[in-house]
């Protein structure tokens, strides 16, 4: 299985790890059939993404994706955000192959679950959606 030089890069130097101890959302998602665990961490001020952290366990298509999210969603809205998706993480790392898509999708969610988290402990309704559609087309999207 190949992965692009992005994909490489963010594995073997990602972006924004860790917890943000006084977090304002926390969104955890898991996929049972490969084991991979996310956990995402947002500050929020006047609706935006702040600051934004992850820890994941997982291959390295996970934690390329993990990071990569955390630097396409920062500074955005809450509303942006959760707007981002599986193909768009992935074409952010010029590629996954087909069977780690369902990466690009778990980050996907942990980050609505992160902001919906956020929304229900603030009053508010969530907007994300709910997860992602795992459904791939024959070229991983």
């Amino acid at each position: 299985m190949l992965y692009s030089d992005k994909v490489m890069d963010h594995f073997g130097n990602p972006h924004n790890v860790g917890v943000i101890e006084d977090a304002d959302g926390v969104g955890e998602v898991g996929n049972p059939v490969c084991g991979d665990m996310m956990k995402i961490t947002i500050k929020v001020s006047d609706d935006h993404l702040d600051d934004i952290k992850f820890q994941t366990l997982g291959c390295g298509a996970a934690i390329a994706t993990s990071s990569v999210i955390t630097d396409m969603a920062r500074g955005l809205s809450l509303e942006d955000a959760v707007k981002i998706t599986k193909a768009e993480i992935a074409q952010e790392l010029d590629g996954l192959p087909p069977a780690k898509m369902h990466c690009s999708v778990l980050a996907a969610d942990g980050l609505r679950a992160a902001v919906d988290d956020y929304l229900v402990k603030n009053g508010r309704e969530p907007i994300s959606g709910g997860p992602e559609l795992v459904e791939d087309d024959e070229h991983g999207r």
